[in-house]
């Protein structure tokens, strides 16, 4: 308790805010009155956001569109063009070998296959070519008789060459061998001149 001539104590002047700040209660709290707390400031307001700028026009308005390509068919890309078939048919036109190509082909193909089967396709083509009928266009007639005088010369001159291997110096060996060279030249030069559509010149001859 005071005694008379202290100094008048803090809550008789009603002054209890400053023990609020000391220990965990305070006389105010304890008789039951609610603190007041201060208002918080107000928050600052945001600064509002700039605006987007405008997009600028573009330069080339007045710029036509290309026009619009018409849609093409699947199959379009795919069909040949008219320059390409009229080229195709005239090569063709010159590859196609009358009177059957295939088997004057197949002729050349003994021929040039003589040397490494030591002369047994020629044999096979000698037998295909003779005894027949050649064919009636000229073209396929003049390779025809090329054929026939090539491997009927070559199976004359083979039997030749083998019978001269006995010989002094064996005079065989240059004769087949010059036979050899002979035949795939002329095997060689008539696929040229057939694949070119051509005829022989001169199909009873004996050089190339």
């Amino acid at each position: 308790m005071a005694e008379p001539g202290d100094p008048p104590h803090k809550d008789d002047l009603g002054d209890d805010h400053d023990d609020d700040l000391i220990g965990f209660a305070s006389p105010a709290s304890l008789e039951g009155r609610l603190r007041m707390a201060e208002p918080e400031p107000e928050p600052e307001p945001l600064p509002e956001p700039e605006p987007d700028p405008e997009p600028e026009e573009e330069l080339f308005e007045d710029e036509p569109l290309p026009p619009e390509s018409a849609p093409v068919e699947a199959g379009a890309v795919f069909a040949q063009t008219r320059e390409f078939s009229t080229r195709r048919r005239r090569r063709d036109a010159g590859n196609a070998v009358p009177g059957g190509g295939l088997g004057l082909y197949a002729v050349y193909a003994l021929i040039l296959f003589a040397v490494p089967t030591v002369g047994v396709s020629a044999a096979i083509g000698l037998f295909a070519v003779t005894g027949r009928a050649g064919p009636e266009d000229d073209l396929s007639a003049s390779h025809f008789i090329y054929q026939r005088r090539t491997l009927w010369a070559a199976a004359v001159a083979a039997v030749t060459g083998v019978i001269l291997l006995a010989a002094p110096f064996a005079l065989g060996v240059p004769i087949l061998f010059a036979l050899a060279i002979w035949m795939v030249l002329r095997g060689a030069s008539g696929v040229w001149t057939l694949k070119s559509g051509r005829e022989i010149a001169d199909p009873r001859g004996w050089w190339i």
